[in-house]
């Protein structure tokens, strides 16, 4: 008698790990690839959090730490919060969680039930929808476009509610993945206030904040102490596979949050936590790093263009550009598979962040050296011609 399978399991998949399997292949069998696919730092961890990292391990002090991260590092980011946003964070609210991938599992179940619905834009992170899929929770997209700059508004919401029932969450991302594109102090506040009034649980996913070409990032927290706030090590500050993220909850979550992460995680990776603390004292490491992406940004809004790729979203902030791609293609993921079959440019199409329009764009990401973006403009500039 064949086994149950949990109906949990059939969401669609991170299309862009799809994409970055098939470039390691290719690699494998000794062709060139340049890797526009993933948002992963070329730039190594600081050099501070290497030294803390090494310490801890000659130390030894490597055991389970509580739930909720090691107090050091949550008084890091309560100072950060200060310094960063004039905004005075209790270190009691901050939740230290494996990578702000296990901030959004622990925001989802503490704040919605199954059957609640979550709003969030399209274009957006696939994950925030497949997660909520997962648990039970309705994902809502908001369909945007470039005269929203890609983000949620009052008026879209109230469009979803009409079209789709309650709104019980939103989830924001200012500097947007795949867009680039922020929410300015007026949107935010707007959206906050709309929010509060309207008793829809923000979680604002500010894990590009620090990597902006302009302004800087707004945070939800300026705004409204009540939004969930999730943020990670993985980008600014160069630490992808160290697993380590955060989240600001407000005083109602912080205890469902804590048994949650009891059960589901123990605590957050120590080694990480431990060096995490020395991150927020490489301020100059860091800022040199956020110069290379700008570089590499430069490169492609004028490179692109002469490719053929000239329909493309603001980048306000993080290290990607969305290209708007109706006049060479209606079908982004067999055109993305040529360009790596073809140019060996590694890039993810736009179906992975979008599903019922992404199939007219693609997404570039500028996180590798400046060598690598080069000479991927090169590849795609003579595949054109």
């Amino acid at each position: 008698m064949p086994l149950k399978v949990s109906s949990r399991g059939s969401v669609p998949p991170f299309i862009v790990m799809d994409v970055m399997q098939a470039a390691a292949e290719r690699e494998a069998a000794a062709k060139a690839v340049y890797h526009m696919e993933v948002g992963q730092p070329a730039t190594p961890a600081p050099q501070g959090v290497l030294e803390a990292a090494k310490r801890a391990i000659d130390d030894n002090r490597l055991g389970y730490t509580v739930a909720l991260g090691i107090p050091e590092l949550r008084a890091a980011i309560s100072g950060h919060y200060v310094s960063s946003y004039g905004v005075h964070i209790d270190p009691s609210r901050i939740v230290v969680t494996t990578g702000s991938s296990g901030g959004f599992v622990l925001s989802f179940l503490s704040a919605f039930d199954a059957g609640d619905r979550v709003a969030m834009a399209a274009p957006g992170y696939p994950c925030y929808r497949n997660i909520l899929s997962a648990f039970g929770i309705k994902p809502v997209s908001i369909l945007t476009e470039v005269e929203h700059r890609y983000q949620p508004t009052p008026e879209l919401l109230e469009k979803a509610a009409r079209e789709h029932g309650t709104i019980d969450g939103l989830i924001v991302a200012s500097p947007s993945n795949p867009t680039g594109t922020m929410i300015d102090a007026a949107g935010m506040a707007k959206l906050c206030t709309y929010c509060s009034d309207n008793g829809i649980r923000l979680i604002s996913d500010e894990i590009y904040h620090g990597i902006t070409y302009g302004d800087q990032a707004v945070s939800a927290l300026e705004y409204d102490d009540n939004a969930v706030v999730i943020n990670s090590f993985s980008k600014y500050f160069s630490m992808t596979g160290w697993r380590l993220g955060w989240m600001v909850v407000p005083e109602d979550l912080i205890r469902a949050v804590e048994c949650l992460a009891q059960n589901l995680f123990i605590s957050a990776p120590t080694l990480s936590q431990i060096a995490g603390v020395a991150a927020f004292d490489c301020r100059p490491e860091l800022e040199a790093n956020v110069a290379k992406y700008a570089a590499n940004r430069s490169l492609l809004l004028e490179q692109l263009p002469k490719a053929g790729f000239n329909r493309l979203a603001p980048a306000d902030g993080a290290f990607y550009v969305y290209a708007d791609v109706t006049e060479l293609t209606n079908d982004s993921l067999s055109f993305c598979r040529r360009i790596l079959n073809e140019t060996g440019v590694a890039i993810t199409p736009g179906v992975d962040f979008d599903p019922d329009r992404g199939n007219r764009y693609v997404r570039f990401s500028f996180a590798e050296s400046h060598e690598e973006i080069s000479g991927a403009a090169t590849a795609l500039i003579d595949w054109s011609s």
